[in-house]
């Protein structure tokens, strides 16, 4: 093994803080900044320091080497691209403000590459002809650029951020299925290399399009996503991408004729169940929303709230957007706070499975303070769509097993898609075929965060002193404290030259004019995973060595320790 330069803290940019960030908002975020591995430069966009920067690229050699392992070859395309292919493939509209679109000095539009699909493609297009070609995938590692509304989070949302993309090409579905499967196992073992607990979701595929789609979440309190997660069988999803299995109540003749009854000031469900002494669940929530300017109204049990995200989902790429109080003018059918689905006008009637046919329900009278009760579906109103479209909640039944689901939060760090012919199709991506025809190219997606998974171990592995790496992505092997002066330091030099000797990365505290309690809080904030202590006892070549993540401290003399460390 190679000797190691040692990296001595009298020289290494990194100024620890004591106190947390005013801004910090997750554990990562305060931990990062003041164990001096990031600063911010700017909203959403983060300077790596010396010490982050190794972390990052110990994820992306992780990466890098997993990528290679299954054959994908690794290129680099540029940040900057081109407006003509993402309008090509529509997505220079569907993405909206999350684009940075710049013009050149000649009026040309470009933007900031979020995702490179459409790029992928073309080079594909411009380098394989012929069915010999594939497949082929290839990936990159690379700074990718999203307009973020509220960037927050430190590092784990920003607006610029450090992804790997990779993309598979094959002629054929069993191809891609393969392509898909390699990918997947050698995600499982990128996250399992990297130490970080993951779990893997049934997804959406949101703008990226495609059918076939699974979300890598880290469990962690940080997490923006949501899941559920069966404890009595494996299902588990993302709360967009549950669909529950709902079986239709039977149309009954039994139903009393609808009646309309004078509710004033019940513009809420809460308002409502309360006035007519009846649970929310019993009610209709009429939900208005406007679908490519379009007027909807969704309809969910009272009891229930709507998922725009799913919501959107279903309906993408339509615009779906809630409605204002300017939709509200011209428009006498719709009153504010009582609409109800029976006698709509020019509105289409989107639904929850739960809103089945045969059931009863109390809902708006589309009158002021007036609703009505007995309103049967199939009977008083048409329903023009079912869709899955409330927010999953604790307790609802698996839909594959039927136990009750439990919801946790997690950070999204890696997605993976079928894309199937997209693209291919949006930029004519053909090859020969072995029959001497064209043959259509179906396309796999694979994403993985590298910057956010470097916020991720912070999140899952930091305890109340600061961070603490896996081995895998740790800044060093070993932190070497010189706790004193002159026979402690001199011990210190001697220890870390031994081990970067024998192949160990090392950081040397050697910092003159810091206390040894100065020194030991800093090195368990940055987060080593060993910990050796040339201290008081160092004159008897005595020395502390102590494991980071179990806190476990030992003396013992210096060759012992340092056999202990060596492989």
């Amino acid at each position: 093994m190679s000797t190691q330069h040692v990296q001595r803290m009298s020289r290494l940019m990194a100024k620890t803080l004591r106190e947390d960030p005013a801004d910090a908002e997750t554990l990562s975020h305060r931990l990062l900044v003041r164990a001096g591995y990031v600063r911010r430069s700017s909203a959403g966009v983060w300077t790596w320091l010396p010490l982050g920067k190794r972390v990052l690229d110990n994820v992306s050699r992780v990466v890098r080497e997993e990528m290679d392992a299954i054959g994908a070859q690794e290129v680099l395309l540029p940040a900057l691209l081109p407006k003509e292919p993402y309008e090509v493939s529509g997505r220079w509209s569907e993405y909206g403000d999350l684009l940075f679109r710049l013009k050149d000095r000649k009026g040309a539009d470009y933007l900031l590459g979020p995702t490179h699909e459409e790029i992928f493609t073309l080079v594909v297009k411009d380098q394989c002809t012929s069915y010999k070609d594939l497949p082929v995938m290839l990936y990159q590692i690379q700074t990718k650029y999203r307009d973020e509304a509220r960037p927050r989070s430190g590092v784990l949302r920003g607006r610029e951020f450090q992804m790997k993309d990779s993309y598979s090409f094959d002629v054929s579905d069993e191809g891609l299925e393969e392509s898909y499967r390699l990918h997947r196992e050698a995600y499982v073992r990128i996250f399992e290399r990297l130490g970080l607990d993951h779990r893997i979701v049934s997804a959406v595929s949101g703008a990226m399009g495609g059918s076939a789609s699974e979300e890598f979440l880290a469990p962690a309190e940080a997490g923006e996503d949501t899941f559920v997660d069966c404890p009595s069988c494996d299902y588990a999803a993302n709360t967009e991408a549950v669909i529950f299995a709902l079986a239709p109540a039977a149309v009954s003749a039994e139903h009393p004729a609808l009646e309309e009854v004078d509710t004033p000031d019940t513009p809420t469900i809460e308002t409502l169940a309360a006035h007519l002494g009846v649970p929310a669940s019993a009610t209709l929530k009429n939900l208005l929303v406007k679908v490519d300017g379009e007027i909807t109204a969704v309809g969910v049990p009272g009891d229930r709230e709507v998922d725009l995200g799913k919501l959107g989902e279903h309906l993408a790429p339509a615009v779906v957007e809630l409605v204002t109080a300017e939709d509200f003018e011209g428009r006498p059918d719709l009153v504010r706070g009582y609409v109800g689905p029976q006698g709509l006008e020019k509105v289409r009637y989107l639904a929850d499975p739960r809103v089945a046919p045969g059931t009863s329900w109390v809902t708006g009278a589309n009158r002021a303070d007036t609703h009505a009760r007995n309103v049967v579906c199939g009977r008083d109103f048409e329903v023009d769509r079912y869709l899955d479209v409330v927010v999953v909640e604790p307790g609802d039944p698996c839909p594959s097993c039927g136990a009750g689901l439990k919801l946790d939060r997690a950070i999204e760090i890696g997605h993976i898609f079928q894309l199937g012919r997209k693209y291919a199709d949006a930029f004519g991506l053909d090859v020969l075929g072995r029959e001497g025809k064209p043959v259509r190219v179906t396309m796999g997606s694979y994403g993985i965060g590298v910057s956010r998974a470097v916020a991720a171990l912070a999140e899952q592995t930091a305890d109340e002193r600061g961070l603490c790496w896996p081995a895998a992505v740790a800044p060093a092997d070993v932190h070497v404290v010189a706790a004193g002066k002159a026979v402690p330091l001199a011990l210190a030099e001697e220890a870390a030259t031994a081990l970067a000797a024998a192949g160990l990365r090392v950081l040397l505290d050697d910092r003159p004019g810091l206390s040894p309690g100065v020194k030991l809080t800093d090195a368990e904030l940055i987060g080593v995973p060993w910990i050796l202590v040339a201290g008081r006892r160092s004159a008897d070549g005595i020395v502390e060595l102590q494991h980071r993540a179990s806190g476990t401290r030992e003396e013992l003399p210096m060759a012992e320790a340092l056999a202990r460390l060596t492989p």
